[in-house]
């Protein structure tokens, strides 16, 4: 008789071995321990957490932009190829400048001359006035010498501002990138004879990076209001948008909005024209969260440690959902006010001495 409440004590420990064995095998089964685990607990329990929708998205640079000629010249040089990296100020294109330096030299020989003119018209205008408070010579002749000096210092200030345009062309023969990033497409070649407008070359940047998003109209108040969005990478990460711009107009065939998502200054390896998932915030709703760290993985199935009222503990799959920084929320497996382990490999160690304990 003594031997039939033996074997019903005996029956949960084989259930909780069999489930142990199916979920990795490598576990120690579940067994009761004495009151408390010697591990942190955590107790399940729902909290309000951020309400999202997700749409597509396409990354585009904040910076791109087609370079133009601004003179006329044959091009002699191409330094950098498509999808080469430029440096901010690095030259990218050159033009022969045989005409616009030999207009630069004519805007200076000008200027000299227009420089003589100022002096000589200033001098005389010196001495006529002298002359004038002496009375020597009459005041028509001092207006008359006034204006001469006015028109010569008119030309010098036109020669100065034509040497600093033909200065101008002649820097405009060398093209340079106005900031770093990636050559994109080159528009001309070597050889090719260039005029004011043409353009040369395309570049983008890769160090600013915005997403464009189209959302629907029934969305786009709830999207305005709270303005939080991120991006979803494949890797699991997210990344905060730095501002939310909704575009006032929406197209008249789709009748949808445009969103654009400006992204900070890090490194997320993310390229322009890609695609990725943007998750915008709607409002709030309950959601069972646990921290990561507290998940166990075994092939293809997550698992928690959980600890019932007598102390028993068991690994037990449960179905997770989106990760929320730190923690994962928990669709299926766990029920609230239920306890888990906050250190997974605590729990096992803390089963694998209580088996141990049994076995000696």
């Amino acid at each position: 008789m003594t031997g039939v409440p033996v074997l019903r004590r005996a029956w949960p420990l084989l259930f909780a071995a069999l489930a142990l064995a199916g979920c990795g095998g490598a576990d120690p089964p579940a067994a009761a321990g004495p009151g408390e685990p010697p591990f942190a607990t955590l107790t399940v329990a729902s909290e309000p957490a951020v309400r999202e929708r997700t749409w597509d998205g396409v990354i585009e640079a904040v910076n791109r932009a087609t370079l133009a000629a601004q003179t006329s010249g044959r091009v002699i040089d191409l330094p950098f190829d498509v999808n080469d990296y430029v440096e901010a100020g690095q030259v990218v294109v050159r033009f022969t400048d045989v005409e616009q330096r030999s207009g630069r030299e004519q805007a200076l020989a000008a200027l000299r001359a227009a420089e003589a003119q100022a002096a000589e018209a200033e001098a005389e205008f010196k001495r006529i006035s002298e002359l004038v408070e002496r009375q020597l010579v009459s005041r028509a002749q001092l207006d008359q010498v006034t204006a001469r000096r006015n028109g010569a210092r008119a030309q010098l200030t036109a020669a100065q501002a034509a040497l600093r345009g033909a200065t101008e062309q002649v820097d405009f023969t060398v093209v340079r990138a106005p900031y770093s990033g990636i050559l994109t497409e080159r528009h001309v070649e070597v050889g090719e004879t260039v005029r004011p407008g043409q353009p040369l070359v395309s570049g983008l940047s890769l160090n600013r990076l915005r997403v464009t998003v189209t959302v629907p109209q029934s969305d786009v108040e709830a999207i305005r209001r709270h303005k939080a969005a991120a991006v979803l990478l494949a890797d699991g990460r997210r990344i905060d948008a730095a501002e939310v711009i909704v575009f006032p107009y929406a197209d008249p065939a789709t009748h949808t909005f445009t969103v654009r998502l400006e992204l900070p200054e890090v490194e997320t390896g993310l390229k322009p024209g890609e695609t990725v998932k943007a998750a915008f915030k709607l409002g709030e709703t309950p959601r069972r969260l646990v921290p990561a760290s507290a998940l166990v993985q075994r092939g293809e199935v997550q698992a928690v440690y959980v600890v019932d009222r007598d102390g028993r503990i068991e690994l037990r799959q449960i179905r997770p959902g989106r990760r929320f920084g730190d923690r994962v929320e928990v669709l299926a497996g766990l029920a609230e006010g239920e306890r888990i382990a906050a250190d997974p490999v605590a729990a096992l160690n803390h089963l694998r001495a209580l088996r141990e304990g049994r076995h000696g």
